[in-house]
């Protein structure tokens, strides 16, 4: 499969509403410069959902205690094309301590390149890793497979912040862009979203 098109280039920029309704622009500023700090930009289907939920709060968790996501002090944010009070909601229920952005007009989606996963039943789940020069160093696609996704950041930052020791380790870090694979084992986690999949399904066909 061809890398996503935006990997080794500079991350789009985009101005889309945070879940307070603010204008959030990316990449994020300090001082009216752009943020010298890796940024984990994820792409999730729709807040509220098992899978969504899941993920939304591995980031949180990870944030809060990987060492990793500590020493390399980067920013997750996270963007859906749920509207801002369902947004605001989703962050407050959950306690999420990073942005959740509201990208309902899809400009970011459109920015990013993100397409449809599930044969075109949801919005694909796809991860950026950005490195703190703003270049797209890594992307991961897995509708599927949300616990994937904190993982692929973890290897990503280790890779951004040592490149020769990960180097030596390629076979054990996924690649650039780490694709999702349809015949891997499911647990109990993710057969709970296929089934939330399937009745979207059984509502698109009725």
């Amino acid at each position: 499969m061809a890398p996503h098109p935006l990997i080794d280039k500079e991350a789009p920029s985009f101005s889309i509403s945070d879940s307070n309704g603010e204008t959030f622009k990316f990449p994020p500023e300090e001082g009216g410069k752009r943020v010298e700090k890796p940024i984990a930009l994820f792409f999730y289907p729709e807040s509220g959902t098992y899978g969504c939920t899941r993920e939304a709060c591995q980031f949180r968790d990870a944030l809060a205690e990987k060492e990793i996501f500590k020493r390399s002090d980067v920013l997750v944010i996270g963007v859906s094309p749920d509207l801002v009070p369902k947004q605001r909601t989703f962050v407050e229920k959950n306690k999420l301590s990073y942005p959740v952005l509201s990208d309902s007009d899809r400009t970011a989606h459109k920015a990013y390149s993100i397409g449809k996963g599930m044969f075109g039943l949801t919005d694909a789940r796809t991860t950026f890793v950005i490195d703190q020069n703003g270049i797209v160093k890594g992307v991961m696609s897995a509708t599927m497979n949300f616990s994937a996704h904190v993982k692929f950041v973890t290897k990503q930052l280790a890779k951004i912040q040592n490149p020769n020791a990960a180097e030596d380790k390629a076979d054990d870090s996924g690649g650039d862009q780490d694709q999702e694979d349809p015949t891997s084992p499911t647990g109990p986690s993710e057969n709970a979203e296929r089934e939330e999949l399937g009745k979207a399904a059984q509502a698109v066909s009725a």
